[in-house]
């Protein structure tokens, strides 16, 4: 009997694949010596996907927090610029293989509205109509699967404690990269803070990256305080806007309050009655003008170097949207493919090396270019239709914040890169876990009040 029951066990499967495959690591060091060393390492890496298959929540939780940290921007520093690219792509494609292990061990899902498919979309286009002189097939098919990635988990069914655990994760996913930065800045591998027209805390990768990744941990923890009303999730907010602040990052600064502020004021709750919100609002108000009054004191920072010196154009989108506009007017209607965005300004150009980044930092922009006015409609026809649809089906609380959050982002997508850089992995983990069709958890009203 015991050996039906092993076979009949869900995890029998991949536990007898991953012993099949030392046997034959261990097989071919005593007959093919020089191929033990590659079946071994296959051995090592099957037996990680054992251990993601067996827990699947934990390596998406693992993988969450490493992609906060934006450790593209540690490998390139310390190893080099052309490590660059592959540590992105790293972290995209092991967020499509958890996915993956996710559909196959609870089963697909289609996502009919995801805008994923208006990626796909567009590369087909651009493949049959004709790609950017500077992308080949092959880097646009790279790009699609890199664009596309940040969406993976719509496309799986997922555990039933993935939803909650994955949104506490993305709140603490600042927290995390910045206590992961301290021992390197403290052996004097890696600051804290880069000079940037002033000090801006940039823990293990670049100052936008974790402003990008504090945006999605409030956003996370005013969906956690709605539906539990707990101090420990006002006060993790309180600390990534302190983080947000000192990233000096205006825009994602500017749609955080705005976020907040609005959720605070229109938003009811059981668990996070009006008055206390309102209290959280006054203190905030009040918090502006000393802040603003030492500002001149604070110039080393980068925010309040921005408020007393009236820093314009710091980001150089005034040299990057000329070619941008100009590559979109050759190809208005269908673009020049996905990827395109890449190609329109030469990595090693003068301009990149002046502002070490050749990104369009406009969405709208960017997939004029790589789709022409047609992709680019379908793809916000189905980015709103894709947000209305499934934020209908959620309770009050968690539908308003979400809506105000992707129109947020519809606004912040005119001035960043929010939808291809590696914080957008970690927003729309966020937005997977809120949308996930798994039982709410019984709440709000038994839960502590703030």
């Amino acid at each position: 009997m015991l050996p039906m029951r092993l076979s009949n066990h869900p995890d029998t499967a991949p536990l007898t694949a991953a012993a099949l495959l030392l046997a034959v690591a261990l097989g071919c060091g005593l007959i093919v010596p020089p191929f033990f060393w590659v079946t071994l390492a296959a051995c090592i890496i099957a037996g990680i996907l054992v251990l993601a298959f067996l827990h699947p929540t934990g390596f998406c939780v693992a993988w969450l927090l490493v992609t906060g940290m934006s450790l593209e921007m540690t490998f390139a520093d310390v190893v080099g610029d052309e490590t660059f690219q592959p540590v992105i792509a790293a972290v995209k494609g092991i967020g499509i293989v958890l996915a993956s292990i996710c559909a196959l061990r609870f089963g697909p899902r289609l996502d009919p509205l995801n805008p994923a498919w208006a990626y796909l979309a567009m590369l087909a286009v651009g493949l049959v109509h004709g790609l950017h002189p500077g992308l080949t097939p092959g880097e646009s098919v790279r790009s699609f699967v890199g664009s596309a990635a940040p969406f993976a988990f719509c496309f799986c069914r997922l555990p039933r404690n993935w939803p909650h655990t994955m949104i506490r994760a993305v709140a603490w996913c600042p927290s995390v990269a910045i206590a992961a930065s301290v021992p390197l800045a403290m052996a004097g591998i890696r600051p804290l803070f880069v000079d940037s027209g002033g000090a801006r805390l940039g823990g293990l990768g670049h100052p936008a990256f974790l402003a990008g990744v504090c945006l999605a941990a409030i956003y996370a923890c005013l969906i956690l305080l709605y539906r539990h009303g707990r101090r420990r999730d006002l006060a993790l907010l309180a600390v990534n806007f302190a983080l947000l602040l000192l990233t000096g990052a205006r825009a994602p600064l500017a749609y955080a309050v705005a976020v907040t502020g609005i959720s605070l004021v229109t938003i009811r709750s059981t668990v996070f009655p009006l008055h206390r919100r309102l209290l959280l609002i006054l203190a905030g108000t009040a918090a502006a003008p000393v802040l603003l009054l030492f500002a001149g004191d604070l110039s080393d920072i980068r925010l309040f170097n921005v408020v007393t010196n009236y820093a314009g154009d710091l980001s150089g989108r005034g040299l990057l949207w000329p070619a941008f506009e100009a590559a979109s007017a050759q190809s208005p209607w269908f673009g020049w493919g996905i990827g395109a965005g890449n190609a329109v300004i030469p990595p090693d150009g003068p301009i990149a090396r002046m502002l070490h980044t050749w990104a369009a930092h406009n969405e709208y922009l960017r997939m004029e270019v790589e789709g022409g006015h047609v992709g680019r409609a379908a793809f916000i026809g189905l980015f709103a239709a894709w947000v209305f649809v499934h934020t209908r089906v959620l309770c009050a609380s968690d539908r308003r914040i979400m809506r105000l959050v992707f129109a947020a982002l519809a606004c912040h997508a005119v001035t960043d890169n929010v939808l291809i850089s590696t914080p957008a992995c970690v927003l729309f983990a966020l937005a997977a876990a809120v949308f996930a069709p798994q039982p709410r958890l019984a709440l709000p009203d038994s839960a502590p009040k703030v």
